[in-house]
């Protein structure tokens, strides 16, 4: 793939990697988990930066993001990280999320206070919706994860979500992943043009798609991060 300097797509300096995400799907949660462990143990915390952008499936799909679906991908996508931290929907149904668009407004709002306000967000609403069962739809919530990070400025995020300051940009970076520009979510790129779609992992659907079947993993490399991490370092001379 050749970039081009205006791909949205592309971070904006090679000391950054996109990672076009949801924050309900559980591929994404993987990829995100590994992210965060690769950079740690290559020594490159505060260094290489992870530029999370929106990839709403709502949007994509017109519908709810379906829980039977992601219940159906908890054990098995829990099994290759059972560290991400994991646990069934707890709570009535009515209390499921209906919706991601608030918090993927908040990650990129989190932005204004720097990358490690963004990801610290980022890591904590998906800890949040997997591991504690809490509605991230819910504006409450969302603030109350932020105060948790001890990395985010609540009133400032408050007073972004409430004006909707980054409404436009989760827009833009929705249309800018559409007509399979952005393959899934997770898709990850970096400042050269590389690019992984689910990286590492090869999955199918067995007796009906998703929200119906289950997934198979048929193959799976977590090796494929150090890879991007090493190459995206040195494109960033790190």
């Amino acid at each position: 793939m050749t970039p081009t300097p205006s791909d949205p797509r592309l971070p904006a300096g090679p000391d950054t990697i996109a990672v076009h995400t949801d924050l309900n799907c559980s591929f994404a949660h993987v990829a995100v988990h590994r992210l965060h462990v690769t950079r740690r143990r290559l020594g490159l915390e505060g260094r290489l930066w992870f530029d999370f952008r929106a990839f709403p499936l709502e949007l994509f799909n017109e519908e709810v993001n379906a829980r039977p679906g992601v219940d159906s991908e908890i054990a098995v996508l829990g099994a290759l990280e059972p560290e991400a931290g994991w646990r069934l929907w707890q709570g009535p149904d009515w209390a499921y999320p209906v919706t991601t668009l608030p918090a993927l407004e908040a990650v990129h709002a989190a932005k204004a206070q720097g990358w490690h306000a963004s990801e610290q967000l980022d890591r904590a609403l998906r800890r949040a919706f997997w591991a504690e069962n809490r509605c991230i739809s819910l504006r409450h919530v969302i603030l109350e994860v932020a105060g948790a990070t001890g990395a985010v400025d609540v009133a400032a995020l408050a007073a972004a979500l409430d004006s909707g300051s980054a409404r436009a940009d989760v827009m833009a970076q929705f249309r800018a992943a559409r007509h399979g520009k952005v393959v899934c979510s997770p898709h990850i790129f970096l400042h050269d043009g590389t690019d992984s779609a689910n990286p590492g992992i090869t999955a199918r659907w067995v007796n009906g798609d998703f929200g119906v079947g289950y997934p198979v993993i048929d193959a799976d490399h977590p090796e494929v991060y150090e890879d991007l991490l090493t190459k995206a370092a040195a494109l960033a001379g790190l």
